[in-house]
């Protein structure tokens, strides 16, 4: 599905679901990684993850589409747009929203780098995510020095 063809979906389901029309924006954005869509409040713009209609289908992806019309609407009318508000709790289980969209299985893979340090006088053993400044930074049980041992890249 391209941009223009999830441009004129929301503004069909906006007029069916919600009598209503939407008037801005509404692309597929691929640095959404946690979330099924968003709404933004000062462009009024839809913003919606493309990975939630490739993993879970039209009738999933419409629930989200929906959910987020909701913040739309409702932002729009001077209501209570956010999660917590009675309005938009009413107004997604009138029109069949998804409260919560599915979780991608596998949605990213990252490696991660693990840093061995070992005391120079005690022998104390430390193992980091980060890197030490190694001139900065003293054993914290004798005070010693603090010199690299190994760097081990690990697939998460």
């Amino acid at each position: 599905m391209t941009n223009e063809e999830l441009q004129k979906l929301v503004e069909q389901i906006s007029l069916d679901s919600f009598h209503r029309p939407f008037l801005h924006r509404a692309v597929f954005n691929p640095r959404l990684r946690t979330t099924g869509g968003r709404y933004l409040l000062i462009t009024h713009a839809l913003e919606f993850n493309n990975r939630q209609l490739q993993h879970f289908g039209i009738e999933s992806f419409v629930k989200i589409i929906k959910h987020e019309l909701c913040h739309y609407h409702l932002h729009l009318l001077g209501m209570g747009y956010r999660h917590r508000d009675a309005d938009f709790r009413t107004l997604l289980a009138k029109v069949g929203g998804s409260r919560y969209c599915e979780a991608i299985p596998h949605a990213r893979t990252r490696s991660s780098v693990r840093y061995d340090y070992q005391c120079a006088v005690c022998g104390a053993h430390f193992r980091r995510k980060r890197k030490l400044d190694t001139k900065r930074y003293v054993c914290g049980t004798c005070g010693g020095s603090i010199r690299l041992i190994s760097k081990r890249r690990i697939n998460k």
